[in-house]
């Protein structure tokens, strides 16, 4: 199966750039090119794409914008990868509440770029839990005042409440299973029962809304 990629970024150097470096793969393909938010949209419109690798600083409109118009528009149309710098984490925060499926710094090397991709593509998440857990708590003050609860958690049983508690604190699903003594297999089977029940992309929208919902409190 190839992955097709539409890839987001004012800067043309940039884009031939990951161009290249994609095309090289025998299961990637590049299918578009946007300069903007909006190019991207009017891209998405007329292109079928499995991810969009979406920089975030762009004219006209930008990467978070376009990143919630394209979850909010095609909840099951393409997955997004958004790149920052080291200086623009709160807009990768931004980008991920608006439905990003995780972020990754520009200088990444190559093969962590593709790597991410295919990640991305397969519908988990490239953030690795412990560098979300970071991110959220850092700018916890954006989410804003949020329900006591999220009534969608009452869908989950006392063992995926739990789940999603070790979850949005940090833990992978190794270390998970060795907290509650399950196999990590039966960990992934209870996270996307979990993701189903809650209608969430992926477990970083799980974490985004167990933070929103007061489950769990930045450094708590």
């Amino acid at each position: 199966m190839t992955v097709r990629v539409v890839i987001v970024d004012d800067q043309a150097l940039v884009r031939a750039g990951f161009r290249m470096v994609l095309d090289s793969q025998p299961d990637l393909a590049v299918v578009g090119e946007a300069i903007d938010g909006a190019d991207a949209l009017r891209v998405l419109a007329r292109t079928e794409a499995d991810v969009v690798v979406m920089d975030v600083r762009m004219p006209t409109m930008d990467g978070v914008e376009a990143t919630r118009r394209i979850c909010r528009d095609n909840p099951g149309g393409p997955r997004v990868l958004v790149l920052t710098t080291f200086d623009t984490e709160a807009d990768a925060f931004a980008a991920l509440r608006a439905g990003a499926s995780g972020f990754l710094l520009k200088n990444v090397p190559p093969e962590e770029l593709l790597a991410a991709i295919r990640v991305v593509a397969a519908g988990d998440s490239v953030v690795a839990p412990s560098i979300t857990r970071r991110l959220l708590d850092r700018f916890a003050d954006r989410l804003g005042p949020g329900p006591a609860e999220d009534p969608r958690l009452a869908q989950l049983t006392e063992r995926e409440r739990e789940i999603l508690l070790l979850v949005a604190q940090g833990l992978s699903n190794a270390e998970i299973a060795a907290r509650v003594h399950v196999a990590e297999a039966t960990v992934k089977t209870h996270v996307g029962r979990i993701l189903a029940k809650l209608r969430l992309r992926d477990r970083v929208q799980a974490v985004v809304l167990a933070y929103e919902s007061g489950l769990v409190t930045p450094g708590g």
